[in-house]
């Protein structure tokens, strides 16, 4: 038997139950996995919510992020065997797959031989941000040295991880956060700039540290009146993704700024890396280089024991963390 995290109905936190379960033998492309750290996402929260893009079968298993050890290949698998150290890279479908649980199957298409200096809670933590941050800024914005780049709500995991990547490429990081009590902290990760937005005029701020020019890349979990914000700072040509819809509100569609500037507003998900062999495959030769050289070493907030899950999850809807948060087996 083995213990793995299952929820019967959407709620708080205090509906996920760790059960024992028989997990079956790896599928013939899957890779078993004997799990030593699980990262923590938002859109696990969600989902446990019920208000993801998926909607969860009762009872449910769920997660996107592990790291751990080869235990069992399926019969078609090649280029893993037992006691390889891996991570995984979120899948297409968190309930089919679920990372959270001390041994699970996973395609071996998502399974990613991670640098041996990389520690199982730093691997665990590092492919939903990167894939996420790399699909946006460097796959489909094609962020240059020449650009700024706007990072909203930039104490999230994704936010570190896109300082990190903009870093690599040479462009300027302009992080923005409600208020300055994380502004050291964002600095300390690598933003070159931070705008507490209800304590500062963004557009000012940007004027200012653009000498002029805007931001030709905004990366955005915001939405709702953001977008119009941010649309009025931005350069001629400029893109903003929106990759989440942390705000309940609507905004106001910003058709002069967009029509002035000649401005390009996308919704983004990291499905568009995931689900593509030949995206999947530049993502993961970035992300491996950057982690073998130390240009993308993912932050950790806090780490928890796996039987503190519902604990882990409340820290981390608390929003009082800079980076990840790791559970640990």
């Amino acid at each position: 038997m083995t213990r793995v995290v299952r929820f019967y109905e959407y709620g708080a936190a205090n509906v996920l139950r760790i059960e024992d379960i028989e997990v079956p033998a790896p599928a013939a492309d899957e890779v078993q996995i004997s799990v030593k750290a699980i990262g923590l996402n938002r859109a696990e929260v969600m989902f446990r919510n019920g208000a993801y893009l998926q909607k969860a079968n009762f009872p449910s298993q769920l997660g996107y992020e592990a790291a751990g050890t080869v235990t069992t290949v399926g019969g078609d698998v090649t280029g893993f065997s037992k006691g390889d150290a891996v991570s995984v890279i979120p899948t297409l479908d968190m309930s089919r797959w679920p990372t959270y649980g001390e041994l699970i199957n996973i395609p071996a298409r998502y399974v990613v031989k991670h640098p041996k200096h990389l520690s199982f809670v730093k691997a665990a933590a590092a492919w939903m941000m990167y894939v996420t941050a790399w699909g946006a800024l460097i796959d489909q914005a094609k962020l240059t040295a020449d650009d700024f780049v706007i990072v909203s709500a930039a104490s999230s995991s994704v936010g570190i991880a896109s300082f990190q990547i903009a870093r690599i490429v040479g462009a300027t990081v302009i992080a923005t956060t409600r208020t300055s009590a994380k502004a050291q902290a964002l600095l300390d990760a690598g933003a070159h700039h931070v705008i507490a937005t209800e304590e500062e005029d963004l557009a000012l701020r940007v004027n200012e540290i653009t000498a002029g020019k805007g931001a030709r890349v905004v990366f955005d979990p915001i939405g709702g009146p953001a977008i119009a914000q941010f649309a009025e700072v931005m350069s001629v040509g400029g893109i903003l993704l929106e990759y989440g819809a942390l705000s309940p509100d609507a905004g106001v569609f910003p058709q002069f700024a967009v029509l002035g500037k000649s401005l390009t507003l996308k919704g983004y998900l990291y499905t568009e890396v995931v689900s593509d062999d030949a995206a999947l495959n530049r993502a993961k030769a970035f992300i491996v280089d950057g982690l073998e050289s130390g240009k993308l070493d993912p932050l950790v907030s806090r780490t928890f024991p796996f039987d503190q899950i519902q604990d882990a999850t409340r820290f981390l809807e608390s929003n009082e963390q800079v980076g990840k948060v790791v559970v640990t087996l």
